[in-house]
């Protein structure tokens, strides 16, 4: 492995044309970091509004509706088909039939998201039932509402959701991975701005406005670079062609394959509808936290490797060669930074979310509840990132149905264990019904490591061996740990000065985490962390 490690690392620097993804990874991450920082000053606003309470569930229930319109539509579906034949197109020198491909599809894409759109706000009520079953009375009437407030919003987003599909064609990821920043900003305003005069069950509403206002300025702001790499935006008819053909019939797989991942949080959202008050609110703070690793190392890497792949050409074996030396290179950069996630949110969640959420009506309790939440989810947050850089091989390959079979399993799998463990566990233990949110997060990661294991065994039969290293992932872990120990130990210390602000003591702690990490990590013999440590601390670069 060693070996392999050094061959991938030399074909890198000896082909400019490769450095090319670790500078647009960076790229994506960036903009994904940007978005998420505004996001979690979003949800720290929220929560000293609303905190774990019934207006909270409201919320985020009725904003998960509109959301799987954007999701089944948008990136990882249109991602899916559009990028692969688009990009194939141009690497080949084919701009005019890729421009008239990126028409075609904005087109269809705008007839069928207003249709959806339309159906979504007639449907409300059947939707919030199934969505939410123990949801009654005002609790259901104002999500009912909150749901129509928001679809109009979620559609718009799908459109913003092809501009990204063009821009990453084109390697110009910043921007479109940035740009949810003024949607968060949107709902923000809103808070602040009528947050004091406002009760909860009509700031709510306000709030979902803010997020269909700031749906539009999302799509708005990346227009103008989109209208310059097109020449123009225009709506056509015309949807003949083998390239169309392509991107519908590829879509329709992914579709059905995003489909079933959002059912699979559909059927979160209703088990924990049914857990007790509070519950959805703790889901979904949770996921605020464990999703932004998945992001900023999963989707980034994805994101920009996905293009890469697709324009890969030669024969069978040498575009296997290929995705086989990209696919080893970005699970080694996903490895070293999701696994110090997924050891800091097991043992230090409960000062990453006081140190974001703490506030106002979010007390220690709600942190207690969104750490025991984090440390299920951390059981699976490394396959979950793994599993879509393969998915993504697949799209580059225009395989769009062996993805859809194993998210199928993880799903099935997922919910049934889900359902069982969240609602079984706490009763039979005697203790407050909201810590299932925690079981229910373990069974998504179980569901998870099978759905990577199927993934890479498949994908293996193409292109041949692939796999971060077993040896790297494990002196990865060990340098986690040490990191873990010595963040307790600084928490214990800190814990004799008597109360300090949760922000000063979470930067203090994970502070002492991250440095931790990447200094044992660099002597462990980890060529990421000797990087960063030679940069940060110039002493170490001749004891190494």
């Amino acid at each position: 492995m060693a070996h392999q490690t050094e061959e991938i690392t030399t074909r890198i620097k000896n082909n400019p044309s490769r450095k090319r993804p670790i500078s647009h990874s960076l790229l994506v991450a960036s903009g994904i970091f940007l978005s998420r920082i505004v996001g979690f000053a979003r949800q720290r606003i929220f929560g000293y509004y609303f905190g774990i309470s019934d207006a909270a569930d409201i919320f985020n229930t009725a904003f998960r509706i509109p959301n799987f319109l954007q999701n089944l539509f948008g990136e990882g579906a249109l991602s899916a088909s559009f990028i692969p034949v688009y990009s194939k197109l141009r690497a080949q020198g084919e701009g005019k039939e890729a421009e008239n491909v990126a028409h075609s599809v904005f087109s269809i894409l705008s007839l069928v998201i207003s249709l959806f759109v339309l159906i979504g706000i007639v449907a409300a009520p059947a939707l919030v039932s199934v969505i939410a079953p123990g949801f009654d009375g005002e609790k259901r009437i104002q999500t009912i509402l909150l749901v129509r407030i928001l679809f109009p919003g979620a559609g718009v987003l799908v459109l913003s959701a092809w501009c990204l599909g063009i821009l990453n064609s084109h390697r110009r990821f910043f921007l479109s991975y940035a740009a949810p920043v003024v949607w968060n900003i949107s709902i923000i305003a809103s808070l602040v701005i009528w947050g004091r005069v406002s009760s909860q069950d009509r700031l709510v509403e306000i709030a979902a406005w803010g997020s269909v206002a700031g749906s539009v300025f999302q799509f708005v702001i990346q227009l103008p670079l989109v209208m310059k790499l097109l020449g123009s935006i225009h709506f056509t008819t015309v949807w003949k062609g083998e390239n169309i053909r392509k991107v519908v019939l590829n879509f329709f797989p992914a579709f059905v394959s995003r489909g079933v991942i959002q059912i699979s949080a559909f059927a979160d959202s209703a088990i924990a509808s049914i857990i007790g008050s509070g519950a959805v609110a703790i889901v979904s703070t949770a996921q605020m936290l464990y999703t932004l690793p998945i992001s900023l190392f999963g989707m980034s890497v994805s994101a920009s490797e996905l293009p890469e792949m697709s324009s890969a050409t030669g024969t069978r074996d040498e575009i296997a060669k290929k995705l086989q030396l990209r696919i080893n290179s970005g699970l080694r950069k996903i490895s070293f930074f999701v696994v110090p996630s997924a050891v800091a949110f097991f043992a230090l969640g409960d000062v990453v979310a006081a140190a974001l959420f703490q506030t106002g009506k979010f007390d220690i309790q709600g942190v207690r509840y969104v750490w025991a939440t984090l440390c299920g989810a951390s059981f699976g947050l490394l396959a979950s990132t793994f599993a879509r850089l393969y998915s993504s091989a697949f799209y580059a390959l225009h395989d769009t149905k062996t993805p859809f079979k194993f998210a199928c399993i993880r799903v099935v799998s997922g919910v049934s264990l889900s359902f069982f463990l969240a609602t079984q566990i706490p009763r039979h233990l005697g203790i407050d019904p909201q810590w299932g949110t925690a079981f229910m997060t373990l069974s998504s990661g179980i569901a998870g490591w099978c759905e990577y294991a199927l993934l890479r065994k498949t994908l293996n039969r193409i292109i041949g061996n692939s796999g971060p290293g077993f040896l790297s992932v494990i002196a990865l872990y060990g340098a986690a740990l040490t990191a873990a120990l010595a963040g307790w130990g600084g928490k214990i210390i800190i814990g004799y000065f008597g109360p300090i602000h949760p922000m000063i003591s979470g930067a203090v702690i994970l502070g002492i985490y991250t440095t931790v990490y990447f200094l044992t990590s660099s002597l462990l013999g980890i060529s990421e962390a000797q990087k960063i440590v030679k940069r940060v601390f110039p002493f170490f670069k001749n004891r190494q």
